[in-house]
């Protein structure tokens, strides 16, 4: 059993794959399309992070892979559809990073208000600029969060706690957490926030959601930051709005166009705006959630190859299953049509084998069942599974 782990994904996860069997190729940067389809080759489990694309060409040359793990929140750089109808299972670690980016946030609010990269700047060029000018405590502003789910909530309440007000909006209906208050509208929430951070999603609708209407609907003087997509936000708007004045300050990390490898040139029209701080998409990026996730999606993977279990996988249908202790195991992913389970269990029906336990579950337009039986399955009913027109896999644990 093969995987592939790039982009300077966490050991732990390499750890936990060679644990469950796995020869694990370690790479430290993204692959590009070609690069990608060459490497594939006879893998079953590839670990990604945001810099790497697999498209429809990568999936359908990559004939033994079973399973994608997303070691970051996003996704939208994995091609869904086309992995689910290869029966491609894709999780991610939605979670496990959000402390990390909740902490990067409060800190580029605090050090905005209070000027401090202008401030340590000048004191490296020997210049003692004691002045309060331009200097604000973060107590008793108004946090505007765009995009209110794991994140947001958690940033609401860490940003409450020391002091700020909190509005937040989101297309969702999303429960307000201690003394947040909801806005009907985008509109409301920019025309009293002191600072407006986003946290949306990377979905397609959502390139270019703030741009220069947005940023012109702020308040004068308020504060802009992104941590959550780069095609989401008009960079160019927000220079001109950062030069005239009318923003205050901004902090910015994530990018449209971002390198591939460490050292590659960055390139951005914010570049040396002295009010603007830039991190090279380092949200999640500390030890701790680099550690988290890697176990996380690590376990995802391992569970759904070696155990047949989909909880939580953003593609396929969620069945969460126990690791199998006695017996045999059957997975049965298919399309989703009148008939298919009928059949499934007829299998059963005749032979000499208990059915120990079944779940199933439905996801659009296909159905997963996992059944423990007692016995092993037999090699030709297993056969007239895999031959069904409907059958996207059968597998056995």
């Amino acid at each position: 059993m093969k995987a592939l782990v790039l982009e300077s994904i966490h050991p732990t996860a390499v750890e936990i794959l060679q644990g469950r069997g796995y020869a694990v190729d370690v790479r430290a940067g993204a692959l590009t399309e070609a690069e990608l389809v060459e490497a594939l080759d006879g893998v079953s489990l590839l670990g990604i992070r945001s810099n790497t694309t697999v498209t429809q060409k990568v999936l359908e040359s990559a004939s033994a892979l079973e399973a994608i793990g997303c070691f970051c929140i996003g996704t939208n750089q994995v091609d869904l559809a086309a992995a689910s109808v290869r029966g491609i299972g894709v999780f991610n670690a939605p979670y496990s990073n959000t402390r990390s980016v909740v902490e990067l946030v409060i800190g580029e609010i605090i050090a905005l208000a209070r000027r401090l990269t202008e401030k340590t700047q000048r004191m490296h060029e020997g210049v003692w600029d004691k002045s309060a000018k331009g200097s604000h405590e973060i107590r008793g502003r108004t946090l505007g969060i765009v995009g209110y789910g794991n994140i947001g909530t958690q940033l609401s309440n860490v940003a409450e706690a020391i002091g700020m007000s909190v509005v937040f909006f989101d297309t969702t209906d999303r429960p307000a957490h201690g003394n947040a208050r909801r806005m009907k509208s985008l509109e409301e929430l920019l025309s009293v926030s002191d600072v407006v951070t986003l946290h949306v999603d990377g979905r397609p609708g959502n390139a270019g959601f703030f741009g220069a209407e947005e940023f012109a609907a702020m308040k004068p003087r308020s504060m802009f930051i992104n941590a959550s997509r780069g095609m989401v936000v008009d960079y160019a708007s927000l220079r001109e709005h950062l030069i005239s004045g009318h923003i205050a300050g901004a902090a910015v990390d994530v990018f449209p166009v971002e390198p591939k490898v460490q050292g590659e040139q960055f390139e951005s029209v914010l570049r040396g705006l002295d009010n603007v701080i830039l991190t090279p998409h380092v949200g999640g990026s500390t030890q701790e959630a680099q550690a988290e996730i890697g176990w996380f999606v690590a376990g995802k993977l391992t569970g759904f190859a070696l155990e047949g279990n989909t909880a939580l996988s953003v593609n396929l249908p969620s069945v969460a299953t126990l690791p199998l202790t006695v017996g045999h195991r059957l997975g049965f992913l298919h399309r989703s049509v009148p008939g298919v389970l009928a059949d499934f269990n007829a299998l059963f029906a005749s032979g000499d084998f208990n059915v120990i336990g079944q779940r199933l579950a439905t996801r659009d337009d296909l159905g997963y069942v996992v059944t423990d039986v007692s016995a092993p399955i037999p090699a030709e009913a297993l056969q007239q599974l895999r031959s069904s027109e409907q059958c996207l896999w059968a597998r056995t644990w």
